[in-house]
């Protein structure tokens, strides 16, 4: 169990009050903290004097985070007009309610008094089932895309951005983007300064946009492969789209010989290494186009083409139509 010191101090500049769900990410409640406990203080003293955070909850019963270590709420709910920002922080979907009536009660609560709410990682579908994410765009990790859209059509999900600031409500996609996040919070009420110095402890050059893109989402054809060699050459693969990589570099990063690797890569697949690898860019362009606002010629840069004309002349040739009107089709 995690044992945390309730906070002493009784005002500051930021004050933040923590809902921890039923098997919430430990990562990015944890790094939201750490963003405020250093931008606190003076060096890492850790003192609650520009920042102020709780942990409540209905009762004091211990909360189980998805990597089994439980954190034992510091106290009750209080009047959420006591903060700035109420965080909720979900987790894994699977074994369960996800938000005790409780939470949503006193998330109904916060809405009525107008204390701005934050979502990481799973907790918008909290918001969601206390109905305050109505018409509203929603932060979501490509991972969880599908969990959204299969739970309302009246949400609109983002994910190619690492979280959605909407004024009076923001959703985050989790993980290290939580800091991200926290730096603009403290950044807003303290100042510059603090949030750079929060970064720098936390080894963090500097914070990235709301808008920078997520990592883009698994390939699936890595389910089918067995050779292992091939499957890291995916995964080098999948984690160079915007700048691909030659034959003879993939081929170095396994210890292998070009000829080799083109040689498993043809047995276990049936296609040559670049073809796979246009295809895979594509199929990538493909998801940015439908799940995104983005533009064609960022998603022809995201998938490292030289300009857009080449893109969408790839993208017609492997999917039929232009890449403008896949936002508009279902493209198998």
């Amino acid at each position: 169990m995690l044992n945390i010191d309730p906070p002493e101090a009784p005002t500051a500049a930021l004050r933040v009050g923590f809902i921890l769900l039923p098997r919430f990410t430990l990562l990015p409640f944890a790094g939201f903290v750490d963003a405020l406990r250093l931008a606190a203080d003076e060096g890492d003293q850790s003192r609650q004097i520009r920042c102020q955070w709780t942990v409540m909850g209905a009762g004091l019963e211990e909360v189980v985070s998805s990597c089994g270590v439980s954190v034992r709420p510091w106290e009750v709910f209080r009047d959420p007009e006591e903060f700035d920002y109420i965080v909720v922080v979900g987790g894994l979907l699977h074994g369960g309610t996800t938000a005790p009536q409780s939470v949503i009660d006193y998330l109904r609560r916060a809405d009525k008094q107008h204390v701005p709410l934050v979502a990481l990682c799973t907790g918008f579908f909290a918001l969601i089932r206390a109905g305050l994410m109505h018409g509203r765009r929603c932060c979501v990790s490509w991972f969880h895309y599908q969990d959204l859209r299969d739970e309302l059509s009246d949400v609109i999900p983002v994910a190619d951005q690492l979280y959605v600031d909407d004024g009076d409500r923001i959703t985050c996609a989790g993980g290290s983007a939580a800091m991200d996040l926290a730096a603009l919070l403290i950044e807003r009420h303290l100042g510059q300064q603090w949030a750079r110095k929060s970064l720098r402890i936390l080894v963090m050059d500097q914070a990235r946009p709301a808008n920078a893109p997520q990592p883009q989402p698994p390939v699936e054809r890595q389910l089918l492969i067995t050779d292992r060699r091939v499957r890291r050459a995916l995964l080098i693969m999948e984690q160079n789209m915007a700048r691909p990589l030659g034959n003879d570099q993939i081929a170095a990063r396994l210890n292998l010989s070009k000829r080799q690797l083109e040689r498993c890569f043809t047995q276990e697949t049936g296609a040559s290494l670049q073809r796979l690898y246009r295809s895979m860019r594509l199929q990538y362009g493909l998801w940015m186009l439908r799940n995104s606002d983005r533009s064609v010629t960022d998603v022809a840069e995201e998938c490292g083409f030289a300009d857009t004309a080449h893109f969408s002349r790839a993208f017609r040739a492997e999917f039929g139509i232009k890449p403008s009107e896949s936002r508009d089709q279902h493209v198998q």
